[in-house]
């Protein structure tokens, strides 16, 4: 994706700014004697939903950043995978406290871009991640339904 030299500027200041927030939340702490690294994210969500939500909401304004300066629908599809993990996972209590500390949304996120940006990546409509996200949610559903009538099958023949 060739961009004209005003747009990749402009493009190349808001990757700056967009990077710098993805720091804070996922990487700006070290833990002292070792090389790992967490941001606000996780310390966010020790506080219940609201920990959660606060790092949805950052996400998704990075995430609507890109968008609005023309980032691929493809990366958008995957920017957005990687952050409704970050915050279906999360949300779990106590587990996901711990998924935090490791699933960094943000810094996957800006590592799509530079993918992106600077070497050409993950170009197109995604409309093929729509299709194996369906497929999988499908499979899901029906695994969920399938075994929702073998225990209420199993229950109503204990009694």
């Amino acid at each position: 994706m060739a961009l004209n030299n005003s747009k990749q500027i402009q493009l190349t200041g808001q990757l700056k700014w967009v990077e710098r927030i993805a720091s804070v939340m996922d990487d700006k702490f070290r833990m002292p004697g070792t090389n790992f690294r967490f941001g606000l994210d996780p310390i966010m969500n020790l506080i219940p939903f609201a920990g959660d939500v606060s790092g949805f909401v950052v996400a998704a304004a990075l995430l609507y950043v890109m968008a609005k300066n023309g980032v691929s629908r493809k990366v958008l599809i995957l920017m957005a995978i990687n952050i409704c993990v970050d915050a279906l996972l999360g949300a779990i209590p106590l587990l996901g406290m711990v998924f935090d500390f490791y699933f960094k949304a943000n810094t996957r996120n800006i590592r799509l871009l530079k993918e992106h940006y600077q070497e050409g990546k993950h170009t197109g409509s995604g409309q093929g991640i729509i299709i194996i996200l369906l497929i999988v949610m499908i499979v899901f559903m029906a695994a969920v339904v399938f075994i929702s009538y073998k225990a209420l099958q199993w229950l109503f023949m204990q009694f």
